[in-house]
């Protein structure tokens, strides 16, 4: 039953691209190198006030079980192979035959705060993910958004669909008179697919209006790859913590794991190809020092070749590739610029122009800044990466797919902060550390070893508070 609104879409997953690009293009990279390694996943809610009832679980569970039957279609497979041209034949001819299988891979419980057995009972509840990554990393983005849905669809039910149209292309006119190129990030935490769709078709109208206009800003696409076949827009996204967490663990060097995973990047998808790097997986500062590091000869590069797990025989060996100016290309050279996705932007544009000045890199660069955006801080990080010689663009989510008010109130209707982050591999924890001590993730012994061991500084910042992201229940909507 739809509360809100007409929708012309069922409710749920609608399509095996129906996911981020970022997903798919790392699935490529780990059936290469890791095709037989094992993983886990966790489910972490950062605002635990926001719960599910009995029957939005019961609903849940019905659409995860679901998955189990979406497979990639023909158009789909064609549309991958002209317009993902670095998604190699072997990974594509995979997908051709590939199916999820949540029942063996997925478990969902329910905690009820107070048990009566009733539908309406309200609790806590939890998602775990169990299998081979190459497999199970493509849950992460149907699970959270179907957990989204699930909350709007049977928990915070006072909205509407009303206007989610005209308020994306208001958002899209201030980014693009500003000069800001940017992306729809939403796919996560979005109301739902009508909401998301709805959004792009609002931020295209704009672009169109920029077009006609000669505005100097740009929408550069989405990261959903199936409403990008279906606006006709680009897919757009590289890689996501999840890889370098994987790496780590997997070969239980912290010192040299990002280094390698960057060597198998460039390895898998050649230089410069999907070239915007994620920097705060184990902070920004112990990124950079590999960042800086020469790209070297891959030992092991054939499908499949490090299925078994990583010998040190198969980490790359220290023969430098390629040469420039006198001397050897480095990953900082090769990739178009990084992402910044927590901590305070302001110190990190600080820190990337020290660290490019310093490497004599003097091509102008790309920050990518995807931190729970919304216009007024795109508009204060242009300003401030443009003074300092970047180019910028924005990965905006859930300000896009999750913007409403409450229709009593006209106060705020807060969005739910879920991550699902990858928890073991190869039957090592898996950690991530960034830049805002809210996002850590993993076991808590094993991160305290790996910041002593990468001597990685905690590092305050005001605008951290992961409960608080996305403003509060009492703050009327602006």
């Amino acid at each position: 039953m739809d509360f809100h609104g007409s929708s012309p879409f069922p409710e749920g997953v609608i399509s095996f691209l129906d996911t981020d690009l970022y997903k798919l293009t790392m699935q490529c990279a780990v059936l290469k190198y890791f095709a037989d390694v094992n993983v886990s996943y966790a489910f972490h809610n950062r605002t635990p006030d926001k719960k599910l009832s009995r029957t939005a679980f019961r609903w849940l569970q019905a659409q995860i079980s679901k998955l189990g039957n979406i497979a990639l279609s023909n158009d789909e497979y064609r549309y991958l192979q002209t317009t993902c041209t670095y998604l190699n034949k072997p990974y594509l001819e995979f997908l051709k035959e590939f199916r999820l299988n949540p029942r063996d891979q997925i478990e969902a419980t329910f905690a009820p705060d107070n048990d009566t057995g009733g539908d309406n009972d309200v609790g806590t509840f939890c998602l775990m993910v169990k299998g081979r990554w190459v497999e199970t990393i493509l849950y992460e983005i149907p699970l959270l958004a179907l957990t989204s849905e699930a909350y709007f669809r049977f928990m915070d039910k006072d909205w509407t669909y009303d206007g989610q149209e005209e308020k994306a292309y208001g958002k899209g006119m201030r980014l693009l008179e500003a000069g800001c190129v940017f992306s729809e990030f939403g796919t996560r935490r979005r109301r739902d697919y009508h909401t998301q769709a709805l959004v792009i078709r609002g931020l295209m109208k704009a672009n169109k209006e920029a077009e006609k206009t000669g505005l100097p800003g740009k929408l550069s696409g989405t990261s959903n790859v199936h409403l990008a076949m279906r606006f006709g827009i680009p897919p757009v996204g590289t890689v996501a913590h999840e890889w370098f967490m994987g790496v780590a663990a997997i070969t239980g060097d912290y010192k040299t794991a990002t280094t390698t995973a960057l060597n198998y990047w460039v390895d898998c998808f050649g230089e410069g190809v999907l070239g915007i790097a994620l920097t705060d997986t184990f902070g920004t500062p112990a990124f950079l020092k590999a960042f800086g590091q020469p790209m070297t000869q891959m030992a092991a590069s054939e499908p499949g070749a490090l299925a078994d797990g990583v010998g040190t025989e198969e980490i790359p060996s220290n023969t430098p590739l390629d040469v420039q100016g006198g001397k050897p290309k480095s990953f900082a050279d090769v990739f178009t610029g990084v992402r910044q996705d927590s901590g305070d932007p302001v110190n990190f544009v600080k820190m990337m122009r020290e660290f490019y000045d310093e490497e004599g890199i003097t091509e102008k660069k790309t920050i990518v800044f995807s931190d729970s955006l919304n216009i007024d801080l795109c508009l204060e990080y242009k300003k401030i990466a443009d003074a300092a010689g970047f180019n910028t663009t924005f990965g905006v989510g859930t300000f896009f797919t999750n913007d409403f008010v409450q229709q009593s109130t006209g106060k705020k209707s807060i969005p739910l902060n879920i991550v699902i982050k990858l928890d073991s591999a190869a039957g090592s924890q898996a950690i991530k550390i960034s830049d805002n001590i809210g996002k850590n993730t993993g076991d808590k012994q094993t991160v305290e070893k790996v910041k002593k061991e990468l001597g990685y500084v905690e590092r305050a910042w005001a605008a951290g508070d992961e409960a608080r992201r996305w403003g509060s229940e009492d703050e009327p909507q602006k």
